[in-house]
């Protein structure tokens, strides 16, 4: 009988038994619940870094002192969990402050860091020397090889892996927002095939494997058969982990999930400046009308200008991590309408095994 099991992921000296990397989720949707879960079943749990610290009580006052004290915190616990399960962190390169992040995060003793929301080109710099591999998110041909030219010129060093961001991932996206409503999934996938053959020029050339792992879009196992006969090693899944027991949302903004139409999945322009996918709610159609009132600067994204933006990002994000979900922004995947009851990680990882 012919073995159907996917092949492990290499990344240098950590092997995923299973080719799947939970993404990132900020803010409070993977911290170490989902990912030590994601870890323990043996694919790769990712923490996400922005505003990890919101349950911190000193967070309002000193938020990214708050949000390093969380990293350490967040990684310990998932590492509990993860009963020797390779654990991550997804750090935006947007996020003010981005060196002490990543700092932090190698500290903690994260296996892996997963950088994206810009092109992390000094991130080499920052890890030094660090065991943690280093992982750039590009969606396009041109932002690969501008990462391989700048790192190896300016650090003698390549990328551990590369993560492909597809136009149906969610949250924030690196496409043009008449990109992200004309998606051509023939076309996107030529490009991926491009950026593959990209990543192992340089690695034949340098002598150095160098994974490729697509995201955006896949939910089910025929999603990632789909990419791995492209010559992918693995894909990255958010969505789908978002409607697990273990996943560390509230149970209000999971069932936002469950109860999306297709139509209720819109594409919004993010107060940072950036477009992104999300769930349509009543929060949405305020914000279409006029500026919502906000609190105080929690220093989130460097592009955010706080007297200017029509709401605050981190108090939305926040309130769909909490479960106040009408007055949230519910960033989602292009698939989440698809969610139709709870699942558990295990059984997500066993269909992808």
């Amino acid at each position: 009988m012919q073995d159907k099991r996917a092949k492990t992921l290499v990344i240098g000296n950590l092997e995923a038994k299973v080719p799947v990397i939970q993404g990132g989720m900020g803010v409070g949707i993977s911290l170490s619940g989902l990912a030590g879960a994601v870890a323990a079943q043996g694919a790769i749990g990712i923490i996400s870094t922005a505003q990890i610290g919101y349950r911190e009580p000193d967070f309002d006052e000193h938020p990214i002192e708050a949000n390093l004290r969380a990293i350490k915190q967040e990684i310990d616990k998932a590492r509990e969990i993860a009963g020797g399960g390779i654990i991550g962190v997804n750090i935006m390169v947007a996020t003010r402050e981005y060196d002490r992040y990543v700092r932090a995060a190698i500290e903690a003793g994260a296996d892996l860091i997963i950088s994206g929301a810009g092109l992390p080109m000094k991130l080499p710099e920052i890890a030094g020397d660090a065991v943690t591999k280093l992982a750039p998110i590009v969606s396009s041909l041109k932002s690969a090889e501008v990462i391989f030219k700048y790192w190896i010129k300016k650090y003698n060093r390549l990328p551990d892996l590369i993560v492909i961001e597809g136009p149906r991932a969610g949250g924030h996206l690196g496409f043009r927002m008449e990109e992200l409503q004309e998606i051509d999934d023939a076309a996107y996938d030529e490009e991926i095939r491009r950026i593959i053959a990209c990543v192992n020029r340089y690695g034949s050339t340098h002598e150095k494997e160098i994974p490729v792992v697509v995201a955006g879009g896949i939910y089910e196992r025929k999603d990632m058969e789909h990419y791995l006969e492209m010559g992918a090693a693995g894909v990255q899944i958010a969505t789908r982990f978002v409607t697990t027991y273990e996943c560390d949302a509230s149970q209000a903004y999971k069932q936002t999930y469950i109860d999306a139409g297709k139509e209720d999945i819109i594409i919004v322009k993010s107060p940072v400046g950036m477009p992104g996918r999300a769930i349509s709610n009543p929060f949405m159609k305020r914000a279409a009308k006029g500026r919502i009132p906000h609190g105080k600067c929690h220093t989130c994204i460097s592009t955010c200008k706080p007297a200017e933006t029509p709401y605050c990002i981190t108090e939305a994000l926040v309130n769909a991590a909490i479960g106040n979900v009408d007055d949230a922004l519910l960033f989602c995947g292009s698939n989440a309408y698809r969610a139709e009851k709870m699942e558990h990680v295990k059984d997500i990882i066993e269909e992808f095994r």
